[in-house]
């Protein structure tokens, strides 16, 4: 459990920047290598590199060298356990929510009953 945290945070800090996020996006169109990747980015190929080494870090990402070229590709696993993550919170707070409008109900109910016995 303590290795999927880890992994689950690495995710959630690549994804929480956009340049990452808009790597990933371009990824899913197909594999391309660093130059292309970084052509719409206004930073230099080091700081580039950084944000693949992110990506590829925390697994959202995989590259394999071919002579001076380095090509990336998408790891998409790392996505569907982050979404697992948060599908899970959302049914655990839908639960929550769900049992808070019961208890609600339940009382303008109670309180309906009381003022109706009041006036009796």
């Amino acid at each position: 459990m303590p290795n999927q945290s880890a992994q689950l945070s690495g995710v959630f800090h690549a994804l929480a920047d956009p340049t990452r996020r808009a790597v990933l996006e371009r990824l899913g169109q197909g594999s391309a290598p660093m130059t292309e990747l970084a052509r719409p980015f206004k930073m230099a190929l080091p700081s580039f590199a950084q944000h693949l080494g992110v990506l590829e870090s925390c697994g959202l990402v995989r590259s394999h060298k071919r002579g001076r070229v380095r090509t990336y590709q998408l790891a998409p696993k790392p996505l569907a356990a982050a979404e697992a993550w948060m599908a899970d919170r959302r049914a655990m707070w839908e639960r929550r929510l769900d049992q808070l409008d019961r208890h609600l109900l339940e009382m303008k109910s109670a309180e309906a009953r009381t003022k109706k016995e009041k006036k009796r």
